[in-house]
């Protein structure tokens, strides 16, 4: 049988931190816009650190209905729409990129795809940034993966049922998205 143990509580972030961490990237900066566009499909979409840095330019797709196409966890594709704020943000994004089909969507600073030490370091920059303007962001510890929990609560709080959920995550099972039905007592209440 399964050993039995301690559930760890569900980390993700408000939306008032949610707001403070996408103004802490310095959008005059080339690696400003590219941080605030990841991090804001990070958060909606709620891809994987891994299907974020294997984004190509050609995964994303925008015009009437914009989605974002992933290979993600067990070779499984899917798409992910993206709401109209995303798509602006990434629409401005691939227009200042201007990076043919098959090049990375978020390149590192000599043009390869980020790495999964990449991403961590670029969030951990915006997150020692955003913590003197929102203080509940210092008792949280943020890794990409929150990113993820983020949008899976969101997506809660909007009312979507868990097996719309577990698509939009890319889950193999129910199973994995009944976290998120424990993860905040204001939602229970």
């Amino acid at each position: 049988p399964a050993k039995r143990h301690d559930r760890t509580e569900v980390a993700f972030l408000t939306r008032p931190e949610i707001d403070v961490l996408l103004a802490a990237p310095n959008l005059n900066t080339w690696s400003g816009r590219r941080d605030r566009a990841l991090l804001m499909l990070a958060m909606q979409t709620g891809l994987r650190v891994s299907e974020l840095t294997g984004l190509r330019c050609e995964d994303l797709v925008l015009g009437r209905g914009s989605y974002i196409h992933c290979m993600g966890k067990g070779r499984k594709e899917r798409c992910t729409p993206l709401v109209k704020e995303t798509h602006a943000v990434l629409r401005d994004w691939q227009h200042e990129r201007r990076g043919s089909p098959s090049e990375p969507l978020f390149p590192n600073a000599r043009g390869g795809p980020l790495s999964r030490d990449g991403v961590e370091y670029l969030l951990a920059k915006h997150v020692a940034i955003a913590r003197p303007r929102c203080p509940t962001l210092s008792r949280k510890r943020i890794s990409p993966h929150v990113l993820r929990h983020t949008a899976a609560m969101r997506l809660r709080y909007a009312g979507v049922d868990l097996p719309s959920i577990s698509l939009v995550l890319g889950h193999e099972s129910m199973q994995s998205t009944q976290i998120y039905t424990h993860a905040d007592i204001e939602l229970k209440e």
